[in-house]
């Protein structure tokens, strides 16, 4: 299923193609899993190939390289009741909520080969979430010194990526009609802003198949891709069965 990107819109095109996989829920671990071997298998290509998965988690919170104990604002008993278990991760950013209702997007780029710092990452990956926000009908910026999607209320999106022999790792989790009972369970940035969600911009539902669209075309146009090849699943992953309503 190819969407076509229009060149008006794209950086610089390159010969390299965009693997797309709508993943549905996925179990965190099983993901991480896929990653590590997908990062290895593209690091020793020479290709410019890159990969987006779109995909929601079951509940649990990740804590990355610039968050600590006192960003996790429910206790560990808390934590054990309700069997939402608590990542300490090898990432950017501090502590993330994932729930169903979040898109993960995870990017995995050559950046060598695309001739791309960590820097640049961030700034075109989230510079594409914003448009596709905005499209959308909801306002959103970056801040240079701030990862992650603001919008009027909050923090919309939180940016936690690492780069492992030079292809990325981890992602961006975009807040889109996520239980704000999850929003709430940790302190994600170092602003004092809270985490707030798309749907709470917006009247109408949001249609996930619609920002899943917009997101594989404005990502394609940041990262220099005129076409991708959009699948469902992976073959080396299993979905996971939802226990919360899901629009994904």
């Amino acid at each position: 299923m190819p969407y076509q990107t229009s060149k008006a819109e794209q950086k610089p095109i390159h010969s390299g193609s965009l693997e797309v996989h709508l993943l549905g829920t996925v179990d965190y671990s099983a993901f991480l899993g896929l990653q590590e071997h997908l990062t290895f298998e593209m690091s020793g290509r020479n290709d410019l190939n890159g990969k987006l998965f779109l995909c929601e988690h079951p509940p649990l919170i990740t804590v990355g390289r610039e968050g600590n104990s006192n960003d996790v604002l429910v206790d560990e008993f808390e934590c054990e009741q309700t069997c939402l278990p608590v990542r300490w991760m090898a990432r950017g950013g501090g502590a993330f909520p994932h729930a169903p209702g979040q898109l993960a997007i995870y990017l995995m780029v050559p950046l060598d080969r695309l001739a791309i710092g960590p820097s640049e990452f961030r700034t075109r990956l989230e510079t594409a979430i914003c448009e596709s926000c905005i499209e959308l009908k909801v306002p959103a910026k970056r801040l240079d010194h701030s990862p992650g999607i603001w919008g009027r209320g909050g923090q919309l999106g939180f940016f936690g990526s690492s780069v492992r022999s030079w292809v990325t790792n981890h992602g961006l989790f975009l807040n889109v009609c996520i239980s704000p009972k999850y929003l709430a369970m940790t302190s994600p940035n170092s602003d004092d802003q809270r985490g707030t969600s798309i749907q709470a911009h917006r009247i109408q539902p949001i249609q996930m198949p619609k920002l899943r669209e917009s997101l594989i075309r404005t990502i394609s146009s940041q990262f220099g891709y005129e076409t991708t090849d959009v699948s469902t699943g992976h073959p080396l992953l299993k979905r996971t069965p939802q226990q919360e309503t899901s629009h994904v």
